[in-house]
């Protein structure tokens, strides 16, 4: 897997200061999208042990909330098999940083069992995952008085709820 950027005290992707990491690769390409460079899976540099020991670092101070992964798309197939043992790392050092990840891909249609995003990988890599916006941008619904999503579409998902549950718990509605 490769990677566009890793932004470190960012306040814009998720509740608190975060750690932000840009995968690269997305196949919705949304129109409108602010990261179109990162459709492109070979953008960027590789995501190596290295990068990963900073991200994992830099999510040691107490000011810092969590982890978020963007894009591109964390969960197209390639980006998660890549993602999984990164997560588990992260809840094994960091087990008190929450983790937030935006997909253009639907929870409940694209990512459960049958779904086109779904591998031997989405499940347990959702269990890692404690709040995530879901769904394509959509140029025409796009608001900026909505909290952590682009258009009004998106759902900012409770996945621990869900995945006590089933059910679709949304946050910042």
């Amino acid at each position: 897997m490769n990677y566009s950027a890793v932004k470190y005290c960012d306040i814009a992707n998720g509740t608190g200061v975060r750690t932000v990491l840009f995968v690269s690769g997305c196949r919705n390409r949304c129109k409108g999208c602010f990261q179109p460079e990162t459709w492109d899976f070979a953008n960027g540099e590789p995501f190596t042990k290295e990068v990963e020991d900073q991200i994992i670092e830099s999510l040691k101070p107490p000011y810092i909330q969590g982890l978020t992964l963007l894009g591109g798309d964390p969960m197209e197939p390639e980006n998660q098999c890549a993602l999984l043992p990164f997560l588990r790392r992260i809840k094994k050092e960091c087990p008190k940083k929450d983790i937030w990840a935006y997909t253009g891909y639907l929870l409940d249609r694209d990512l459960i069992s049958g779904g086109k995003r779904c591998t031997e990988d989405t499940e347990e890599l959702l269990s890692y995952i404690d709040v995530l916006v879901d769904g394509p941008y959509l140029e025409k619904e796009r608001s900026i008085m909505l909290k952590f999503r682009g258009s009004a579409n998106q759902r900012v998902i409770d996945c621990r709820q869900y995945q006590k549950s089933g059910g679709i718990v949304e946050l910042f509605k």
